[in-house]
């Protein structure tokens, strides 16, 4: 008989196991263009590129025409058979996809790059995962290379997010109810072995960058742009 005591154990692999679309606020052309653009911008450059978890390839898409070699990897093959078709569709050469979560990604890799990069996953990873990451990816970096994580979401506000206050229709009355209604729905995660929140894990920038700086970066906080409850994280060589 299956109790909350011997349910299995929940796994972000296997949730994403089927999914063929990421997280984007927006799925139309017009706004992943727009984000990617912004990406682009922090990314600033080099030749290379490693898209972790690149997912369905929405934004790896509007990547590709910036770089000479391109690698992205996830570790859904749901969403790299999406990724795919897309690089198929506009005919790039110039892009490798490989199936790997983020501790068998480096044994997969033969060249090193000039960017690393990965959106909305960080709160996927605990932060042991984090700090093996960066420290593997030093390795992979060429001179003047950068570690630039997107979109990770800020603990401080995200609270505020889900309760409406970035909302125009804001009801500070409202308040109550909706944190009640949360607060249900962690218990129920709980008794169920899922995360509190399905979208993952949320982690202050000084977590981050105390991580980074423990691996030999040094950190730039940037506020995301398109989502007001997450941050970037540019990781640069000390």
């Amino acid at each position: 008989m299956e109790t909350v005591f011997n349910k299995p154990k929940f796994s972000w692999e296997e949730y994403f196991s089927d999914k063929k679309k990421g997280g984007h606020r927006y799925s139309t052309e017009e706004f992943l263009y727009k984000e990617a653009k912004e990406k682009l911008f922090h990314l600033s450059g080099g030749k290379s590129l490693l898209d972790f978890g690149c997912g369905a390839g929405e934004l790896l898409i509007y990547y590709v025409p910036n770089y000479e070699r391109i690698v992205g990897a996830d570790f859904s093959s749901s969403m790299l058979l999406e990724a795919e078709k897309k690089m198929w569709q506009q005919n790039y050469k110039n892009v490798d996809l490989i199936l790997a979560d983020d501790e068998t990604i480096w044994d997969r890799l033969n060249i090193s790059f000039d960017r690393i990069t990965a959106t909305a996953v960080v709160q996927y990873l605990k932060p042991e995962q984090i700090d093996a990451f960066i420290h593997h990816a030093f390795d992979y970096l060429n001179e003047n290379g950068k570690i630039v994580f997107f979109d990770i979401i800020d603990p401080r506000l995200y609270s505020l997010w889900k309760m409406g206050w970035f909302s125009q229709n804001f009801r500070l009355w409202e308040i109550l109810p909706k944190t009640g209604f949360g607060l249900l729905k962690q218990v129920s995660a709980i008794l169920k072995n899922r995360p509190r929140d399905i979208i993952g894990d949320a982690y202050s920038p000084y977590l981050i960058e105390q991580i980074a700086r423990d691996n030999g970066f040094k950190m730039e906080y940037v506020k995301s742009m398109y989502y007001e409850y997450r941050y970037h994280a540019i990781l640069s060589k000390i």
